[in-house]
């Protein structure tokens, strides 16, 4: 059992009646606010109560009894609707049939007193222990509809056929947007939808998880409307905050494979395991999940250290035989229980043996328990704690506040002061029951406030909606303007280019015409096509972008590097004249000097670009060529002497004697 002292993970609500009734106009409730820590307190309407759950979403809503709350089940019911989604109704007492809160508290350790705020405050604190039951009405089931958001009747005709269509449609849209986050919260969930002309009129999901869990929420705009809702259950379910873990005799073989064996406290078999894999630590957890250790016991003298570290870890009794237990005793006292194998069957019969130990002491100590208290946990301190049954009913029995003595009094004739301070009573009374009326009229008058703030908010939220959308269409003219000034940089660009085409076709006309066309001042122009580089996918490339044909006049801007094949791929283009900038490989060299290609350094000619294109004076393309005409036939000159030198070496070799 939790006895937490941090600060909690989330806060609790203790409430209690302060004064009035759930079934009167106007009760108020004395209100705890506990984190663990520290404790606020504080008297609300049930109103202001309700307001402040659904504000603050409090982990726990705990009272000693959930009908101070609702005046019956249907009342409760619609309560718990309103609750926050991980808001639960706890009542600390038990479930249909309450203890009283003092006998709880007493028997947790939690102060009590009975002030309304004191109770309060006792709701709150058990709460935090895990102490009591969850009220809930409804599954873990949630249905969402998504059905339209008005009528389809009208006059009839095609306009509303279209109406209609366009409602249907719109419903199927919003299903199909619901399906689509349902699957990518890959939550498990049912449809059922009614097909309509244009779409659906409605589509129900039923959907495996909490509203909280649900990436949707309720809605209606325009056409459709979307609504969640939990499946409620038959009736009203109490169910504990933890699961109740009874006193147990544990017996545990501990080795390469641990077993541990359970019994209550009637000596019947709970629970046996074994594990080859599990540490000390999970051993113990699975002890906790199942029980609380009453007695600890092993079947070898003395108790493994194993075993004895699990014992002090609960603080239980021990018990070992006085030797270790004969495997046929083992046998014989195990021999109605099932098990799996020798280890479970060795920590079952130490936790049976133990059991008989303990029998007699286990009954005496029950026969002296009374009803109210649990057997258990007595049973537990006798034997564990080495107290005595007295000691242990001590200590848990509630002290009863004494009962005033009733004292009667013989009747005799009131003097005159006596019927002065009747008649002043009874006037105090009718001023008393005044003074509630007006109370009750203030608390109607406080309602009626609680509304003008909540239709106030209202109000501001539309307000703040409205500046919202003022400040969009702000945004939205500043938009306007920054696309009306990057029109203007548009068409300024589109200026630019139109000026840049008339440039290029002029290109295009010295390369397409005998320049008969052209200008004077244009006669000597030729047009050059550039090559970025002397590889095969410069010249791909420039062939696709402006095409290189037989007679042009081509500029290497890096003539470095290229090999045969480069230059055949450059030499059947046929080219009038290579331009270069860079060196050529003698290899490329030697390929365009046997296709008869002028190739030329490109400084020799003065070239103007314009973006990719680029012309160049005739009179210049000419020189080049003219310059490589020389070299070429002074070239062959050399490659016929070379030939002619060779021939003759050759044939002095075969012809020793004439040499």
């Amino acid at each position: 059992m939790s006895t937490r002292t941090s600060a909690l993970d989330d806060v609790i609500f203790g409430v209690d009646v302060q004064s009035g009734d759930v079934r009167g106009d106007a009760p108020s409730y004395a209100l705890v606010t506990f984190d663990g820590e520290s404790i606020e307190r504080d008297v609300v309407s049930r109103r202001k109560l309700l307001r402040r759950i659904d504000a603050e979403e409090p982990a726990i809503v705990a009272t000693d009894n959930t009908f101070e709350l609702a005046a019956d089940k249907d009342a409760l019911v619609h309560l718990l609707r309103e609750l926050p989604t991980e808001t639960k109704l706890v009542q600390v007492t038990g479930d249909e049939r309450p203890e009283p809160l003092s006998r709880v508290a007493g028997r947790h350790g939690v102060p009590y007193a009975k002030p309304p705020m004191k109770e309060a405050e006792a709701a709150a604190r058990l709460a935090a222990r895990n102490v009591g039951y969850e009220v809930t009405a409804f599954t873990n089931t949630t249905q969402i509809k998504v059905a339209r958001g008005r009528s389809t009747g009208g006059g009839g005709g095609w306009s509303e056929d279209r109406f209609t269509r366009r409602i249907h449609g719109s419903v199927k849209r919003a299903a199909r947007e619901v399906e689509s986050k349902l699957d990518e919260a890959a939550l498990d969930y049912e449809m059922d939808v009614t097909e309509k002309y244009g779409g659906y009129s409605r589509a129900i999901f039923e959907v495996e998880a909490k509203p909280s869990e649900i990436p949707v929420s309720s809605r209606r705009s325009g056409d459709t409307r979307i609504e969640i809702e939990r499946e409620r259950r038959d009736g009203i379910e109490y169910r504990p905050l933890v699961k109740r873990r009874d006193h147990v005799v544990v017996g545990i073989d501990p080795g390469t494979t641990t077993a541990v064996a359970l019994l209550d406290l009637d000596g019947n078999v709970l629970d046996v395991w074994s594990t080859r894999t599990a540490d000390t630590a999970e051993v113990i957890e699975w002890i906790v999940e199942h029980g609380r250790p009453v007695v600890v016991a092993a079947d070898v003298e003395p108790m493994p250290e194993t075993v004895e570290k699990i014992r002090r870890s609960f603080d239980a009794a021990r018990w070992i035989p006085t030797s270790d237990l004969p495997v046929d005793e083992k046998l014989h006292r195990t021999r109605e229980e099932a098990y799996d194998n020798d280890h479970e069957r060795d920590a079952m019969a130490a936790a049976l043996f133990a059991f008989d130990d303990h029998a007699d002491q286990f009954e005496r100590i029950a026969a002296k328990t009374p009803p109210q208290f649990e057997r258990g946990e007595v049973i537990a301190r006798v034997v564990a704690g080495e107290e005595s049954v007295e000691a242990v009913l001590d200590d848990l029995t509630e002290d009863d506040e004494p009962e005033e003595e009733a004292t009667e009094h013989d009747p005799r004739e009131l003097t005159a002061e006596e019927k002065e301070i009747k008649r002043l009573k009874a006037r105090v009374e009718r001023l008393e029951d005044h003074v509630d009326d007006l109370k009750d009229t203030i608390g109607q008058k406080n309602e009626r406030v609680a509304e003008l703030e909540d239709e106030l908010s209202e109000a501001r939220r539309e307000e703040r909606r409205e500046a919202r959308e003022r400040r969009e269409v702000t945004r939205l003219e500043r938009e306007n303007e920054r696309l009306k000034r990057e029109l203007a940089e548009a068409e300024q660009a589109n200026e630019e280019l139109d000026g840049k085409l008339e440039r290029l076709k002029e290109l295009w006309k010295l390369d397409h015409s005998n320049f008969a066309d052209v200008a004077g001042e244009k006669e000597d122009l030729v047009p050059v096509k550039p090559v970025a580089q002397f590889t095969k996918g410069a010249i791909e490339s420039a062939d696709a972008a402006y095409g290189l044909a037989a007679g042009d006049v081509v500029y290497l801007r890096d003539a470095s590097g290229a090999g045969r094949t480069t230059a055949e791929l450059l030499a059947d283009r046929e080219p009038r004249v290579v331009l270069r900038d860079g060196g050529l490989s003698e290899q490329a060299d030697q390929v365009l000097f046997e296709h008869e290609i002028p190739v030329g350094p490109a400084d020799d000619v003065t070239i103007q670009e314009i973006d990719e294109l680029a012309v160049a004076s005739e009179s210049d393309v000419e020189a080049v060529i003219d310059d490589w005409e020389r070299r070429a036939e002074e070239r062959r000159k050399e490659q016929k002497s070379e030939q002619l030198d060779q021939l003759i070496s050759e044939h002095r070799a075969r012809d020793p004697e004439h040499g």
